[in-house]
């Protein structure tokens, strides 16, 4: 009779020890504070460019009601009031459509821009009549002495 012996060999490991699993959790902690990092540091870098998108849009919106109101001339260079003219059915005036669209763009500027403001030269030495607007405001971090500006000019023709 033959007698074979079998001698056992050792156990092979399978799975993940729980110092591999600890140098791995390791290093994703790092790679996620990284992420983390550079999503703060996007956000920081979007808020300039968010700012002077507001500004042109206010801009623009600016140059669109004054070409909408052609011949109120120089009383988009005045002070604003909230004459009724939207939404009420009131036929407004020239000057109290000016007033009132200043009115809407102080509402608008203080909601988008930090410390921002709107205002508007006219130069009506010029054929046709010359619409200076200046949108202005104040960048966070920078020199609130010298605030950022947008400006745009536009030519309006009278009917």
């Amino acid at each position: 009779m033959l007698i074979v012996s079998k001698t056992r060999q050792p156990a092979r490991q399978s799975g993940f020890s729980l110092v591999e699993v600890l140098i791995a959790l390791i290093i994703m902690s790092v790679g996620m504070l990284g992420i983390a990092s550079l999503f703060v540091q996007s956000m920081q870098a979007g808020r300039p460019s968010m700012f002077r998108h507001h500004a042109v849009t206010m801009a623009g919106d600016v140059a669109d009601r004054i070409r909408a109101n052609p011949r109120a001339g120089i009383a988009y260079t005045g002070i604003g009031g909230d004459g009724g003219c939207v939404g009420t059915g009131n036929d407004c005036d020239e000057a109290t459509m000016a007033a009132n669209d200043i009115f809407l763009w102080d509402q608008q500027v203080a909601e988008s821009l930090p410390n921002g403001d709107v205002t508007i030269a006219f130069d009506d030495t010029v054929i046709p009549p010359l619409y200076t607007i200046t949108v202005d405001w104040d960048e966070p971090g920078e020199d609130p002495m010298s605030p950022l500006n947008y400006i745009i000019n536009i030519p309006v023709m009278g009917f």
